[in-house]
């Protein structure tokens, strides 16, 4: 938000009486109604998956759905957070990153979001020190509440109005217990108490043990977390219980009873093979009738619109079961000990493989201790890899060592980011001759920079912003694999998140050896899409094409590093870019 639209953000604002809440202007309150998720027991128990595939059933009615995630740490995005500790930050179009709970509602709702989408404390924070700072609440003190309450309460109607949405879903990061969630669980409970009856609807997502020395369902922490909900002000309409197995009738009624949350909105939400189903779950148990007669919307639904929505749903988690073959696909990163780190890989598989009708396991491989020695005993047992993308130089040599055994074995490969770099650097040294190319990030003094920051990057290095962020538009060139398997497209947009470049000195040399950049950024020598002519399948990208798959849209090119790898296992299936387009083409006309 500009400075102008902060300045001018704050309405009803009075220094005579205590009901202060900044309403932006042209809001017209009961036009949209707000859902709003929390979490008890402990966080990671997938509030996001739950809130999106509610948020799908809503949007298949006909209702403009829209989500948030409000996250409790001072950040102000979540780019420099840890995978390790935070999972994978995914990118907005916009550039955007935030949490990977907004990949969940990207694909489910198949949405392009922004960046109004996600909220920290330090992006709220920030927004009161600086109407603070410009005189905007008219010499009050400033307080937790109900300045810093009322600044949620402006982003969520500000965001209701500016999408025209009929429900905004509201998740909260963390869980009630958490010191920093507090102001957000106090905001919500003042913007139901503001928006009257029937506005809000709120979702308590539990766990439900099950001990195996006990070998039964214990819902007593469950209880006790809702009851910490309820002491805040709060009383769940719906109560989401998370457990490995369904939770039964006896553990549901007692939840039920100690949260006087009548029995058929207690909903098990247990272990799927797939989160893809769990639409399908939500719509048996009725919840999504459930919440309409909450929020007295039943008349804004076409049911005609969600008959045919569910069809196209259907059609694709029909496939779910479909399996004709299996392959394998190695993920070979530095990350790999936690799953959450690459989160939008493995759901692009999954879209890639759920329409070819195969099975993808992947192997997790780390490439730290990876060598030219040892490599082909890592490798023995995949049909295809990924070099996703990372920061940092650990484990570069080992993805090294990667690219050069897929190139010369004929493997199925996919770099991502960092992994387009390295498949850059692997071939200037073993193809080109250029002995030690390396990237400056790796070895700032390298004789061989195929891989550098740009000097237009270098030169607002200081100011922080060099990274490349979020949606940019790739140029194809004609007849070459990228171009054919985007559907002979000539501009596509990707999503990206890096700094370092091929430098453009080296261009020539790489193609004269016979590397081809398929892909470039228009009007500027930014090399995007690489790939290997006489290969079955080598490809590589500056970008994060994970970041953009849906499920009723599975992403080309993991699409066709899949069925390259099924090629390689039944060498009697048809040919790669036939079953690429064939598969895209039906996906395409699904949605």
């Amino acid at each position: 938000m500009k400075n102008s639209e902060l300045l001018a953000s704050v309405r009803d604002v009075s220094t005579e009486n205590e009901f202060f809440s900044p309403i932006p202007k042209g809001y017209r309150k009961g036009k949209t109604r707000y859902i709003i998720v929390l979490g008890t027991v402990m966080s990671g128990l997938g509030k996001g998956i739950f809130s999106s595939c509610l948020a799908k059933l809503m949007q298949d009615k006909g209702l403009k759905v829209t989500p948030i995630k409000l996250e409790g740490y001072l950040n102000i995005d979540s780019g420099t957070l840890n995978p390790f500790r935070h999972g994978e930050v995914f990118v907005l179009d916009d550039g955007m990153e935030c949490d990977m709970d907004l990949g969940t509602y990207e694909r489910m709702l198949d949405q392009n979001l922004s960046g109004a989408n996600f909220a920290t404390s330090g992006q709220i924070f920030k927004s009161v020190l600086f109407k603070e700072r410009h005189g905007d609440y008219l010499g009050r003190d400033v307080q937790m509440i109900p300045h810093v309450t009322g600044e949620v309460k402006l982003k969520l109607r500000q965001l209701a109005m500016d999408s025209d949405a009929d429900i905004v879903f509201v998740e909260i990061g963390g869980t009630v217990g958490d010191l920093e969630n507090a102001y957000y669980i106090e905001a919500m409970r003042e913007l139901a108490y503001e928006e009257g009856p029937n506005s809000c609807c709120f979702v308590a997502l539990t766990y439900i043990l099950e001990p195996k020395t006990l070998g039964e369902q214990k819902s007593k922490a469950a209880q006790l977390g809702i009851k910490q909900l309820m002491q805040t002000g709060i009383q769940p309409d719906i109560i989401a219980c998370r457990a490995s197995n369904p939770v039964g009738e006896t553990a549901r009624q007692k939840i039920s009873v100690y949260s006087n949350v009548p029995l058929q909105r207690v909903f098990s939400m247990h272990d799927s093979e797939s989160i893809y189903m769990i639409p399908s779950a939500l719509r048996e148990s009725g919840i999504d009738f459930e919440v309409l007669k909450l929020l007295k919307i039943e008349d804004r639904t076409d049911l005609r619109k969600e008959r045919r929505a569910w069809a196209k749903w259907s059609d694709f988690t029909d496939r779910i079961y479909t399996e004709n073959c299996k392959v394998t696909i190695g993920i070979t990163g530095k990350y790999t000990s936690v799953r959450d780190s690459y989160a939008s890989i493995i759901n692009a598989l999954e879209h890639a493989g759920i329409w070819l009708g195969c099975k993808v396991n992947i192997k997790w491989i780390d490439t730290t201790n990876i060598t030219d020695q040892n490599i082909a005993e890592h490798l023995k047992d995949v049909d295809g890899i990924i070099v996703p993308g990372g920061f940092g130089t650990r484990g570069t040599e080992g993805k090294i060592s990667c690219v050069r055994y897929a190139r010369e074995n004929n493997l199925p490969y996919l770099g991502l980011c960092l992994g387009f770099q390295m498949a850059v650097i692997e071939f200037a040294r073993n193809v080109c001759g250029l002995k030690n190319a390396n990237s400056t990030e790796i070895v700032p003094d390298t004789p061989y920079p195929v891989i550098d920051i740009l000097p237009e990057q270098k030169q607002i290095e200081g100011l922080g912003g060099n990274m490349r962020l979020g949606g940019k538009d790739i140029e194809l060139k004609p007849d070459t694999l990228a171009h054919k398997l985007f559907g002979e497209q000539d501009i596509v947009r990707l999503r990206f998140r890096h700094r370092y470049e091929v430098d453009p000195k080296y261009i020539d040399r790489l193609e004269e050896a016979g590397l081809v950049f398929s892909g470039k950024a228009p009007n500027q020598p930014i090399m995007q899409i690489l790939e290997l002519p006489d290969h079955p399948f080598f490809m590589g990208t500056q970008s994060h094409p994970c970041l953009t798959s849906r499920p009723l849209r599975p992403q080309p090119m993991f699409v066709g590093l899949v069925a390259s790898a099924i090629k390689k296992t039944h060498p009697e299936n048809p040919d790669v870019l036939e079953t690429v387009n064939k598969i895209c083409h039906h996906a395409a006309k699904t949605t």
